[in-house]
Parts: structure tokens; sequence; C-alpha cells
């Protein structure tokens, strides 16, 4: 694709990814899919060699499927299912690019975190860290207790009560989320400029959840 065709179904995507988005809870809306956008540049500058076209058209869609998996409250995965949707809206809005498709369909499909497919290309790899980087320092926990009151759950608990507990439960809290998932992303990034960032926001995090267990249980 030349310049004039990215800028064409970039603004096509972008509008459709806003309407699929718009209205999905403050914890995987389209808000949070510009910041994923946003730290995808950031990792472009120092991660040399990725196609930048790709990473941004993966970020910008890789939660698309994310209303479908809320309403099933999780039953569906909607990094898989994103990555079908992908490839049918990158079609019905004029690409025709097989092999584009299929990249971008790859790096949406193995952005999760949970998933059972890893990312193998730079670009998947940068879109990526570049979603965990919205899961971890104080935009994580944000979106945590944003998640964790939409939901209805405890605001706070203990580590045995968290740990024991089941996701979409009453006890399907921040803390939870933070033990089960948030503390280990830094270590599960995948590019050195993601480590760097996330190993900083990791601090942050553990000192805000001892500081909030200390003022709860001691």
């Amino acid at each position: 694709m030349n310049i004039s065709d990215q800028k064409i179904l970039w603004e096509k995507l972008y509008k459709t990814t806003e309407a699929i988005l718009c209205s999905a809870p403050g914890c995987h809306d389209f808000a949070h899919t510009l910041r994923v956008l946003k730290n995808a540049r950031l990792l472009l500058k120092t991660e040399p060699g990725a196609d930048a076209f790709t990473v941004e058209v993966a970020a910008l869609l890789h939660d698309i499927a994310r209303p479908d998996e809320l309403v099933e409250s999780g039953k569906c995965c909607h990094a898989k299912l994103g990555a079908q949707k992908a490839i049918q809206i990158l079609r019905e809005q004029g690409c025709n690019d097989e092999a584009f498709i299929q990249h971008v369909s790859d790096c949406v499909r193995t952005h999760r975190y949970r998933g059972k497919d890893a990312p193998v290309t730079l670009e998947a790899k940068i879109v990526y860290d570049a979603d965990k980087l919205d899961s971890v320092g104080a935009i994580g926990i944000a979106r945590a207790f944003h998640f964790a009151g939409r939901i209805g759950a405890a605001i706070h608990n203990t580590e045995e009560t968290a740990l024991n507990s089941e996701s979409y439960s009453d006890q399907d809290s921040a803390y939870r989320e933070y033990l089960v998932k948030l503390r280990h992303l830094h270590q599960k990034m995948l590019t050195k400029s993601g480590k760097i960032l996330a190993e900083d926001r990791d601090i942050f995090m553990r000192e805000f959840f001892d500081q909030l267990n200390k003022e709860t249980f001691e």
C-alpha cells in the first residue's frame, strides 16, 4: 500500500473502531485503545525494524471483540475472536493486501496476556507490550478498580481471599487483578524498551498496594 491508500484505510478503520467501542466500559473503551496506540508509537521509536503501519493498525483493532467478551463474562476469547473480526473489517474497508491483513490479524490474536498463542513477529511483540503497558502503573490500578466496581466486587480484600476467588465474582477486586496478573507483567514484556517502562510502573503498583494493605488491615 502506498501512503495515500494507508491514510484512507486508517481513517476508515479509526471511525469503525471508535463506533464499536464507543459504549464499551471504561477499562476497555476507545480511550484505552488510543493509549495502547500511543504506547505502540512510543515503542516503535526504540524498536527498529518493525513495520509501523502494521503495528498501528493492529493496536487500533486489538480490542474490537472486547464487547463480545464482556457480554459473555469472559467465556469467549476477545483476542481470538478479534483476529477474525480484524480480517473481516479490513476487507470490508477495501484492503486487499492479504499478507498485511493476516499479519494484523496475527498481532491481534497474540496480544492477550492469558492467550495461548505467543507473539512471534516484532510487530506482534510491540502490540503485546503496548497493551500491557496500559495495565501497569497508575493507569493499570485505575482500570483494575474500574472493572471491580463495574462488576460489584469488593473494594479490597486479603491476599488469601483474593487468590481463592473466581474472576467476575464479588471478590474479583483490583487487588486480585494485581496478584493474579499485574504484578507479573513487567517480567512478561517482550521488547527491551517495554521492559524498562513496565519495571518503573511496577514499583508504583507494589508501593500502592502495600500502602493499601497497611491502611486496611494493620
